[in-house]
């Protein structure tokens, strides 16, 4: 059978005329014509500002990123202050909808250390057994097969999936770092080692232990690793692997294929996959610009780069703009601030002034050559992959390790949307087709 053909064919005669999203006043992508989301909910989980609206215009504004109405810069300045570890009790913020008590926080961690190991024979029968060379989909099929270890999967009562939560939130590292390992001995024809669990690790120390052949780290690595997770563990109910879980939530569905289903969206280039397409980005502009302080030969790159003439020919600047934020993205800001004193630490600074100069020199490229004055700021995915890279983590852990840290945020939008929506998601698309008859199939040409 020639596909190629068939294909082809397909293509010809199965085209939709874009002049008819505007016709019937579809909202594509369900963005409204401004560019933003269509209200599709209402949460009490998490907000992200980045505009105002002034006469139905859209207005800048600095970016503000809120965990259960505290600004996510406060929990991170409060973390620092007091030097302690805060991807826990982010968590537990986003789930239970306050800030934990001391006690709360202890209790919760040791909770978390408890449910760190996977079931029994399940990294054998799950993950060496069937291993993958990308690390998503391994993250996708073992949670949709935790179904079968769960002795009550179904149930959809608010206590049952707060456990199944917490086992989700404790799992996921313990099976990324597993998959990660058995990946590199199949596939990649090295050493794969599995380290025991420190009881007392906090969950950005546990990522660190498992992949570390020496398993060696300091506190100011971890504590680097988990300013990433809190800035990862939530985003608002509107992006595509949060909508994704509470559309399969809204249908009663167990937890285990909600967030598998969430996992798969994550793997998506245009959502998930961007922080690695940055750094690949900036692995090729280092290979062809020879001075990186000159404003003049990386603006010239960039411009290439936008005009599809070089990097993967897509017309993209990964890692710039947003679609909330535009005059900054808060997440951004901090990383980067992080990023530098890394950067002056690792011997790596010249390298942190080129992502500075592409982040200053973007906008202009974009206004030069596609005439788009629409103001864009550096996202988080544009400093979050060259953290990992200086942390000494695998380019195949940057998307896992963005799911491993939002499956905080995923949990508490699945248990908001089972307790208080009742409703399954069922949007509308017009169909376009006219009356056809039959046609025997020998009379077929």
């Amino acid at each position: 059978m020639e596909f190629r053909a068939l294909c082809e064919e397909f293509r010809a005669n199965n085209q939709i005329p874009p002049e008819k999203f505007d016709l019937y006043q579809v909202k594509r992508g369900l963005r409204n014509p401004d560019g933003t989301g269509v209200m599709a909910g209402l949460t009490l989980i998490c907000n992200v500002h980045g505009y105002l609206i002034d006469d139905a215009e859209r207005i800048p504004d600095k970016g503000i990123l809120t965990y259960r109405g505290i600004n996510v810069e406060d929990i991170v300045e409060g973390c620092r202050r007091e030097n302690r570890f805060g991807f826990e009790e982010v968590a537990w913020l986003l789930l239970f909808g306050k800030q934990p008590t001391r006690s709360q926080l202890e209790g919760f961690c040791k909770l978390l250390n408890s449910y760190r190991e996977l079931p029994d024979y399940f990294a054998e029968d799950m993950i060496i057994k069937a291993p993958s060379r990308n690390i998503m989909n391994k993250l996708g099929r073992s949670v949709l097969a935790l179904y079968s270890y769960d002795d009550n999967p179904d149930d959809p009562s608010l206590e049952n999936n707060m456990r199944q939560a917490i086992q989700l939130i404790a799992r996921l590292p313990t099976i990324m770092t597993y998959a990660y390992q058995v990946k590199r001995r199949h596939f990649d024809r090295q050493s794969m080692f599995f380290h025991p669990l420190d009881p007392n690790h906090s969950t950005a120390e546990a990522i660190l232990n498992a992949i570390r052949p020496d398993r060696v780290f300091t506190d100011e690595e971890a504590k680097l690793l988990d300013l990433c997770m809190i800035l990862h563990a939530e985003h608002g109910g509107g992006n595509n692997s949060t909508f994704t879980t509470r559309v399969l939530s809204s249908t009663g569905t167990d937890i285990y294929s909600a967030i598998s289903a969430a996992i798969g969206s994550l793997k998506g280039p245009r959502h998930g996959g961007a922080n690695h397409r940055v750094m690949m980005m900036m692995d090729d502009l280092m290979g062809h610009v020879k001075n990186w302080e000159s404003d003049d030969e990386v603006g010239s790159y960039l411009e290439k780069i936008v005009r599809k003439e070089a990097g993967d020919r897509s017309g993209l600047i990964y890692g710039m703009g947003h679609a909330v934020y535009t005059l900054s993205d808060p997440r951004a800001v901090i990383l980067k601030e992080n990023a530098r004193k890394m950067a002056e630490e690792h011997g790596m600074l010249r390298k942190f002034e080129l992502f500075e100069r592409v982040e200053k020199l973007s906008p202009d490229v974009f206004a030069k050559v596609k005439n788009d004055r629409k103001v864009i700021s550096a996202n988080v995915d544009f400093y979050s992959g060259l953290v990992y890279e200086m942390l000494g983590i695998p380019s195949d852990l940057y998307t896992p390790m963005f799911a491993v840290s939002r499956i905080a945020g995923w949990c508490a939008h699945r248990i908001e949307e089972m307790e208080t929506c009742g409703r399954i998601m069922r949007p509308a698309y017009r169909s376009l087709t006219h009356e056809k008859q039959y046609i025997p199939i020998d009379e077929r040409e």
